[in-house]
This record gives structure tokens, C-alpha cells and sequence, in this order.
């Protein structure tokens, strides 16, 4: 267990400290109403339409920090306080899941990548945690390895989609700033982008802190298979 210790420790404490600041910085940035008076839906819409996408309906779904864009559905699900919130806060949420959208439009090839994976990491990830307990019990006891290497390429599958997802997440971002500072009629002052640009930062940092984490449970796990945490 001491190379689990010392590995998730920092991680550990970097998670609770980006996850601190991520919802404290959208706290303060959704007390922020927007000088333009635009809701999170409205927003939405505008960013959709100014980038020639019509057939995607931005839609109210239940649950906080829930946002997402459906790429077979063609819908823009915004969290209830973003679809009617009036702040920054609303209005950088709104524009990154519209960014998303605008990937799928232009067939954004790691979005196409990391939906590809999607299927076989959801059925993986349900049965991840079953075959490397087993995995580990068996190398433990007969020196088998065969399950425990299942499931270490399953979490190297795992470890792969979080690593994907950042450049998927920081070019959404991206478009997303782009368009804001594009359109004086959405942000009115650069005061509003600083502080948008500020949101989406720290929302990205929780996808780096989650490709940190796979690559640390990859370490142990592999660290066990391969007999390095043996005495």
C-alpha cells in the first residue's frame, strides 16, 4: 500500500483543492448578473445560431453543475440555474456546452474520438472494479494474473477517455471565449470575460485533476502486476 499512499496523497489533496476553488469561483461568478441582462438559454441559442446550427435545442435538465451537450439527441442540456440564470457564471457554462456542439458540427476529430470510446468505457467501467478485486485476491493467493491484466487494460482504456476529454473540454472552452469576446451584445466589458475566462479555467482543471487520478490508480494497479509492491 506505501506506493498508493504516497502516489494519491498530492492528488488527493490537489482534487479537494481545484474542486474548492472551482465551486467557489462559480459561486462568486453566479451572483455576477450580466450586464446585458442575457439568461443562460438565450445565450445558448445566440452562440448556436451565430455559428449557423439550428437543428440543436437547448433544453432544462435537473441536477447542479449537470450541463452537457447529447450528441445523438442534438440537445444542449443546461442546469436549471444556468438555463435561467442571468450572471457570468450562466453565460460561461452556456457558451462551453455550445462549444461542443460546434465541435460536433465541424466534426472535431478528438470529440469524434472520445465519443467512440464512450460506449466500451461505460460498459467497462461497470465491471472495472469487480475484475481488479478479483484480479488482485488471485494474484495474491495462486499468482495468476491473467484477470488482474483485464483489468489493468481496462483502466488503461479508462485512463486513455480522461486524457481525451482534455482537449475536448479546453477547445469547447476556447470557442466558447472566442464567441464572447466576439459579441460586445453578450459581455458587455472585459471585466465579464476575465471573469468568464476565470470559470471555465477552473472548470477545466477538475478534467485535469480526473486524468491525474486515472493515471495514478494505472500506476498502482500496474505496480501490483508487475510485482513491484512485492516485498
Amino acid at each position: 500500500m506505501g506506493i498508493y499512499v504516497i502516489l494519491i496523497i498530492p492528488v488527493l489533496i490537489l482534487s479537494m483543492y481545484v474542486q474548492w476553488r472551482f465551486r467557489s469561483k462559480f459561486a462568486r461568478y453566479a451572483e455576477m448578473q450580466l450586464n446585458s441582462g442575457f439568461s443562460g438559454k438565450e445565450v445558448a441559442e445566440k452562440m448556436l445560431h451565430d455559428n449557423g446550427i439550428f437543428d440543436v435545442r437547448v433544453m432544462s435538465t435537473d441536477g447542479q453543475l449537470s450541463d452537457h451537450y447529447n450528441p445523438e439527441e442534438k440537445t444542449v442540456n443546461l442546469s436549471t440555474d444556468v438555463y435561467y440564470g442571468r450572471s457570468v457564471a450562466a453565460a460561461a457554462v452556456a457558451a462551453h456546452e455550445c462549444g461542443h456542439a460546434v465541435q460536433h458540427t465541424k466534426s472535431y476529430s478528438w470529440l469524434n474520438f472520445r465519443s467512440s470510446m464512450v460506449p466500451v468505457v461505460s460498459i467497462t467501467s461497470n465491471l472495472l472494479q469487480w475484475v481488479l478485486i478479483i484480479g488482485v485476491f488471485l494474484i495474491a493467493f495462486t499468482f495468476n494474473p491473467i484477470v488482474l491484466a483485464i483489468g489493468v487494460a481496462g483502466l488503461i482504456l479508462i485512463t486513455l477517455f480522461s486524457i481525451v476529454t482534455l482537449p475536448v473540454e479546453f477547445d469547447a472552452s476556447r470557442r466558447a471565449l472566442n464567441w464572447l469576446k466576439n459579441n460586445k451584445g453578450v459581455l458587455h466589458t472585459s471585466e465579464e470575460h476575465i471573469q468568464a475566462k476565470d470559470a471555465l479555467w477552473w472548470a477545466a482543471m477538475t478534467y485535469v485533476i480526473a486524468a491525474l487520478g486515472a493515471m495514478t490508480n494505472l500506476i498502482y494497479y500496474l505496480s501490483i502486476l508487475f510485482g513491484r509492491n512485492r516485498e
